[in-house]
């Protein structure tokens, strides 16, 4: 079986009022291992997958360092303009990341 490469892993989500992703709580790969838990804001989200940076859903397995129960990939429609942050092969009108703990 073929191992996943991916550049982070989101963990939660807070959403603003509007619906609107604010920021997620996420592990990103530096090198051959992961960040701490670090926050990353809306934009830098958005700029990230748009360069082809691949994050997926999931959590870290307790004592096992790098390793993570992956859940679906983070995906950024355009929307006549409109980035809207969707998890799967999903179309939607508004963010919408499945399965994803709300903070």
């Amino acid at each position: 079986m073929a191992r996943i490469k991916f550049d982070g892993v989101v963990q939660a989500v807070h959403y603003n009022p509007d619906g609107q992703v604010a920021w997620v709580r996420a592990y990103l790969r530096r090198g051959s291992t992961f960040s701490d838990r670090v926050l990353i804001d809306r934009p830098t989200l958005v700029a990230s997958l748009k360069s082809g940076k691949r994050y997926f859903t999931g959590q870290r397995q307790a004592q096992m360092a790098s390793t993570f129960s992956l859940g679906e990939k983070l995906h950024v429609l355009d929307k006549n303009g409109k980035y809207i942050l969707v998890t799967g092969e999903r179309d939607a009108d508004r963010d919408h990341l499945e399965g994803v703990p709300v903070l």
